[in-house]
């Protein structure tokens, strides 16, 4: 009888422990589940204010190197708007998606691209893992806006690459299109477009109204870059 009671008291106590062991594991899996999204927030708010040192020391903590804000923007996106350059190094570094793109089709390669954020954008090119065939919300490569914007560093960075320099966008214009039709005509766009003649644009692809980059510049009275593409025998 008094084995039985012991017994049945060591199964009691060893109940307890596993009850008692079970809660506390509920509770630090409680705690962890909470801590990633407070985490994955303070990753997102560092990353804007070029805090790299606080970004190291989150993805350390367990915070997700893709985390994205309530825009879908990851924090890579968030340090390249920002121009972080520390910042979206290390998260490169620790594999962060260099093309995933938020809810309006940005990706850090692509916005790189688009705003010049040059030493973002070797940062990424550098990965091998840029997508050039990546477009953005208007159906352009990074190489259509850069040109748009005028940037031609970020353009002679891109033209290093293997990116289509014709792809046609849902405008239905070329990076060599754009330049012409949207730039300013003056010296940074008439640079922009003699990077992309020089690199083997092709300087006849007319838009959808069938015009010409050529066509476009004598419109508009632009004649350093009507000299240009007159000179690589655009029609």
């Amino acid at each position: 009888m008094i084995a039985r009671r012991h017994l049945l008291r060591k199964a009691a106590l060893g109940a307890a422990f596993f009850v008692a062991a079970v809660l506390a594991g509920a509770i630090v899996m409680s705690d962890r589940a909470q801590a990633g999204p407070r985490q994955d927030e303070a990753l997102l708010a560092v990353a804007a204010k070029g805090d790299a040192a606080a970004v190291q020391r989150l993805l350390k903590d367990g915070a997700s190197v893709d985390a994205r804000d309530g825009s879908g923007r990851t924090a890579l996106l968030v340090a390249t708007r920002a121009n972080k350059i520390d910042v979206a190094r290390a998260l490169i570094a620790a594999g962060a998606d260099v093309n995933a793109k938020d809810g309006i089709q940005d990706s850090a390669f692509l916005y790189a691209g688009a705003e010049g954020r040059n030493e973002i954008l070797k940062a990424i090119l550098a990965t091998g893992k840029a997508d050039l065939k990546s477009t953005n919300r208007y159906g352009g490569t990074a190489l259509i806006p850069a040109a748009h914007h005028g940037h031609p560093e970020t353009v002679a960075i891109l033209l290093g690459t293997r990116i289509d320099k014709d792809h046609v966008n849902n405008l239905g214009w070329t990076a060599l299109l754009e330049a012409v039709i949207l730039g300013d005509g003056g010296p940074v766009h008439t640079r922009i477009v003699k990077l992309l003649v020089d690199a083997g644009a092709n300087a006849n692809i007319p838009d959808r109204a069938g015009v010409t980059p050529l066509m476009h510049a004598r419109r508009h009275g632009y004649k350093a870059i009507t000299d240009i593409l007159t000179a690589a025998d655009a029609r």
